[in-house]
């Protein structure tokens, strides 16, 4: 499986982005695809979001609704808009693929700074 990230960079507290993920390789009918982030500080990676191909989706604490997360299961794409965006938001931010495999993309750094 191979994904491929795009979106994010600098926004403004308060602004959006949004960001894609497309996945590509064998994509199995059953999988669960989202963003991870990690954080300045390089501490683990933390959930921030993910979708299953049954459209159950599940968040992290911190969201608290300022995010969408939304899949085209036709494109076997996977995009999480960001609202609302607070500097604590700030990192690089990580697409993750889950059927029997796993599968992390490279990453796309996310910058919220006035």
């Amino acid at each position: 499986v191979q994904l491929v990230e795009s979106g994010g960079v600098l926004a403004q507290p308060g602004g959006s982005l949004r960001l894609s993920c497309a996945a590509s390789g064998g994509i199995s009918l059953v999988n669960v695809m989202g963003w991870y982030r990690q954080g300045p500080d390089n501490v683990g990676r933390g959930l921030v979001g993910t979708i299953a191909t049954t459209e159950t989706n599940q968040y992290g604490d911190f969201v608290n609704g300022r995010f969408i997360i939304s899949r085209d299961a036709a494109k076997n794409t996977v995009n999480l808009q960001m609202n609302n965006l607070e500097p604590g938001d700030t990192g690089f931010y990580y697409c993750h693929f889950r059927d029997w495999r796993e599968c992390w993309g490279q990453g796309t750094q996310v910058n919220v700074s006035s």
